[in-house]
């Protein structure tokens, strides 16, 4: 099974990040769309105990069915973070939530962003603005990923392995925030209501 290597990276500045990667030879394969995840689980949350995930996405029209996993052999987090992915698309993703819950799992864990995929044939760039602010991955080959960073202005020492459900934690921690999910309706909701 290919093993899915990435970092993630803060971004400050969208209209500068987006220059930077057409100066490295990147060019927009997908304008900025909304996507919005779920993560299903049991209820007592084994699947995140064991670092797994099992997704149902929603982004550009299309539902996408994803499965990722620690790697049988390495680390699944070094310098770069490292997953087994299995995706495959669905034709309704609705039904098959469904399913999922007459299975004894629950969605876990919700989160959304807007979205906009680069590319310069060698790897891929994707610009998520999050709830809780602006991020990129980059994602290929762990020497790609470093010469590509490197380009782009971004030192190893910004690198990030962390999934946005553990980003998200962080920043519940961080802000004393007490939304269950990363969807931009819970934060907006959750900071109201601190700030009333």
């Amino acid at each position: 099974m290919p093993v899915e290597t990435e970092i993630k990276f803060r971004v400050e500045d969208l209209g500068r990040l987006s220059r930077r990667l057409e100066s490295a030879g990147f060019r927009l394969q997908t304008p900025r769309s909304f996507e919005s995840n779920v993560l299903y689980d049991t209820p007592g949350r084994k699947m995140r105990a064991r670092t797994e995930i099992l997704r149902i996405r929603h982004y550009q029209g299309r539902w996408t069915l994803t499965h990722k996993r620690l790697p049988d052999n390495g680390p699944g987090e070094d310098v770069h973070k490292h997953r087994i992915e299995t995706e495959t698309e669905v034709s309704d993703g609705a039904s098959l939530a469904e399913v999922f819950l007459a299975l004894g799992l629950v969605p876990a864990f919700r989160y959304e962003k807007w979205r906009a995929e680069w590319s310069d044939g060698q790897g891929h760039c994707v610009v998520d603005e999050t709830p809780i602010g602006n991020f990129a991955e980059l994602e290929g080959a762990a020497e790609w990923i470093d010469s590509v960073s490197a380009r782009l202005g971004v030192d190893r020492s910004q690198y990030l392995t962390l999934s946005y459900g553990r980003l998200f934690d962080q920043w519940r921690l961080e802000h004393g925030c007490s939304a269950e999910d990363l969807t931009f309706a819970a934060i907006e909701a959750a900071c109201a209501s601190k700030h009333a």
